[in-house]
C-alpha cells in the first residue's frame, strides 16, 4: 500500500524523538498491513511512551494517526498487549 499522508508529529520535538515516534507508527502500519511482532511493537510502544509520556497527548496522536490512516494505535497496542508474543496481523 503506498501511503500518500503525513504523520502526525510535534515539530518541537528532535529528530531523533520524530524518528521514534514515525517507527511506532510504522510498526502499527505493519499490524495492518501484514504482520508484526508482539515484542517489537510493544518495544516501539514504550520507546514512544518516552516522548510522549501523557495519555491526552498519546490520544489525540491516535486520534489524527487513526484519521489519516485508518489504523488505531490503541487497538494496536491493546492486541498486542493481550497477546504478548509471537506475531500480530490485525489485517482488514
Amino acid at each position: 500500500m503506498t501511503k500518500s499522508y503525513s504523520y502526525p508529529l510535534d515539530y518541537s520535538w528532535t529528530a531523533d524523538e520524530m524518528t521514534t515516534v514515525i517507527q511506532f507508527f510504522n510498526a502499527v502500519e505493519k499490524a495492518y498491513e501484514s504482520q508484526v511482532a508482539v515484542a517489537d511493537l510493544l518495544a516501539c510502544y514504550r520507546a514512544f511512551k518516552i516522548i510522549v509520556p501523557g495519555k491526552a497527548q498519546e490520544k489525540q496522536l491516535d486520534r489524527e494517526f487513526e484519521k489519516i490512516s485508518g489504523y488505531s494505535t490503541y487497538r494496536a497496542v491493546t492486541a498486542a498487549k493481550e497477546k504478548q508474543k509471537g506475531g500480530l496481523s490485525l489485517g482488514r
